[in-house]
């Protein structure tokens, strides 16, 4: 339990450190224009929210945020925790349509972004050949998904 706190701890004033420099690299990643025209609507919307905060999800990326020395952590991750501010809103967003299969599509492709950011986060600082050799595969796969599910939601939209 102990070491669960501290992780989330840790997480937290990444997360606190790294706003800034998030919102700068957000242009980077955007889900497409389909992901955003059907949105649920704000009730449905703050029910989620309510059912997210019950269950803790929120106090957990925030718990400890002023806690720990925050230049102890790896550069890696750092750069996890900076790159997941754009993509776990993203998804979160992405999957709130009326619409299940757009919903999937556009939760999806931020869930894949997150999945080639982590593989290009361990090929820059990992050292193990079975990992860089995984995290190639992925960018390559996840790469090609998040195409095919782009193209999806344009034909499906039209």
């Amino acid at each position: 339990m102990k070491t669960r706190t501290t992780l989330f701890a840790c997480i937290g004033a990444v997360l606190a450190l790294a706003s800034p420099i998030a919102a700068q690299d957000q242009d980077m990643f955007q889900l497409p224009e389909q992901c955003s025209e059907m949105p649920l609507s704000g009730m449905e919307m703050a029910e989620m929210n309510d059912s997210m905060t019950d269950h803790g999800m929120e106090h957990d990326m925030e718990m400890g945020a002023d806690d720990g020395d925050h230049a102890m952590l790896p550069e890696h991750v750092r750069e996890n925790m900076q790159k997941m501010l754009v993509t776990m809103p993203a998804m979160r967003n992405g999957m709130m349509q009326q619409d299940a299969d757009i919903a999937f599509a556009c939760g999806m492709i931020a869930h894949h972004q997150a999945a080639i950011d982590m593989a290009e986060v361990v090929l820059d600082h990992g050292e193990d050949d079975e990992m860089r050799t995984l995290a190639e595969e992925i960018v390559e796969a996840q790469t090609r998904e998040i195409e095919f599910m782009t193209k999806w939601l344009e034909t499906t939209s039209n």
